[in-house]
């Protein structure tokens, strides 16, 4: 198996270090290994494919970080394809969000996502993808 150095705030790599010791994990590197397979497959599910899917994508960050916002306009720009629709909101005193609703393929979504998460200075970055074709009640779990 091939060793990987990876960069982290220490605050992170701790989070990491008590996650593994409270849901018993041999280490950091089972708990990153786990992760890296979960986001690799996120947008993998071949029943996403060729579908007319929905995106919901919030992305929070500190307010003093204007380098957030700008690149959030610089993909909404660069992806207005699929942005149906942007929305920028005030959350308590120091916090912005931004929530975009994206209409496209699975990959097209994948693509703003992964984009929104390369993003430097986010602080929490949470997403949905729902099917709003004819055939979206064959996902249902109900």
């Amino acid at each position: 198996m091939a060793v990987v150095s990876v960069s982290m705030p220490d605050a992170l790599l701790n989070r990491l270090d008590e996650f593994a010791d409270e849901h018993g994990y041999t280490g950091r590197s089972e708990v990153v290994r786990e992760a890296s397979r979960k986001l690799l497959g996120e947008f993998e599910d071949k029943r996403l494919d060729d579908r007319e899917l929905m995106g919901i994508v919030t992305v929070l960050f500190d307010y003093d970080t204007t380098t957030v916002e700008e690149r959030m306009m610089q993909l909404r720009h660069e992806h207005e394809g699929i942005v149906a629709s942007n929305f920028h909101s005030h959350v308590g005193t120091h916090r912005c969000m931004e929530l975009f609703v994206l209409e496209g393929s699975l990959e097209e979504i994948s693509t703003f996502v992964g984009k929104i998460r390369a993003t430097k200075d986010t602080l929490n970055i949470d997403y949905s993808v729902i099917p709003v074709d004819d055939s979206a009640a064959l996902l249902s779990t109900d």
